[in-house]
């Protein structure tokens, strides 16, 4: 797991742009379909981190604590300006189940119809008070 942590001056801690300043973070956690352990090898971890790596490099989404859990994912992340939280659940979510089918076929077993997660998601807001609480709790799942 990697762990990122935001520069701690309160003037740097916000994300600067041309008219506006702010930063917005959220705790995420999505879980498999059926809640099966599919990430029990550490191998199959590996995969799943590095394809949300990959999303967010892909769509500017700042990773602050990932845990990959063997049936549920822990993210808390910042979004880019203008980016909801449900549409960074579907670009995580669809990603990461994109590539963890062609690096793994034997998901398809499980899985036949390409359906990785689940439908349903948690989110919440995170602010600079109560980050280091969450982080530790994503850390020690």
């Amino acid at each position: 797991m990697e762990v990122k942590v935001l520069l701690s001056d309160s003037c740097d801690k916000y994300k600067r742009r041309n008219h506006n300043v702010g930063i917005a973070m959220w705790h995420l956690q999505w879980c498999t379909k059926y809640r099966y352990k599919m990430f029990r090898q550490e191998k199959l971890r590996i995969f799943c981190e590095t394809a949300i790596k990959e999303c967010c490099s892909r769509n500017n989404i700042e990773i602050i604590a990932l845990n990959v859990q063997p049936d549920h994912v822990h993210i808390v992340a910042s979004l880019p300006r203008g980016m909801s939280d449900a549409r960074a659940l579907q670009l995580l979510k669809g990603f990461s189940s994109f590539l963890l089918f062609r690096l793994v076929p034997d998901f398809r077993k499980r899985y036949p119809n390409g359906c990785l997660w689940a439908p349903s998601s948690f989110s919440a807001t995170v602010g600079y008070t109560e980050l280091e609480k969450v982080v530790d709790y994503v850390k020690n799942q």
